[in-house]
């Protein structure tokens, strides 16, 4: 009986680390993009909620552009922790950008039948942390 429990932890544990290393896979997949100026390529690893509300690639190039510049050209990407939220999970990031300067977002991810998509990010104020 011990062993079946212990099968199923370390099941779940690999599935666990197996979504997390996809999640990381397809936030880091987008960034490479934009680095790329490749809006289209970036598109693709958004959400269908995401891509109903910018509609187009060159929307959300801009979007990501005005609002999250250290997405956009990000010196250093580091992740943090990520965390199952039942449907959805949330991954940490860290960014560093082109200033030094250091920036925490929280990227909200789906999976969807295309696979994992970015379903929203958050960029953590000072004032956020810890709470």
């Amino acid at each position: 009986m011990k062993r079946y429990i212990l099968a199923a932890m370390l099941a779940a544990a690999g599935a666990a680390q197996a979504d997390e290393g996809a999640i990381r896979g397809v936030i880091g997949a987008q960034i490479d993009a934009f680095r790329a100026d490749d809006f289209a390529g970036a598109f693709d690893y958004a959400a269908p909620n995401i891509k109903g509300i910018f509609g187009t690639p060159d929307r959300f190039g801009a979007m990501v552009r005005q609002g999250y510049p250290m997405v956009w050209r990000p010196a250093e990407v580091e992740y943090l922790s990520a965390e199952e939220r039942g449907a959805t999970w949330q991954q940490d990031v860290l960014v560093t950008d082109g200033a030094g300067r250091l920036h925490t977002l929280i990227y909200t991810m789906v999976e969807t039948p295309e696979g994992w998509r970015i379903a929203g990010v958050e960029l953590v104020t000072q004032g956020q942390i810890g709470v």
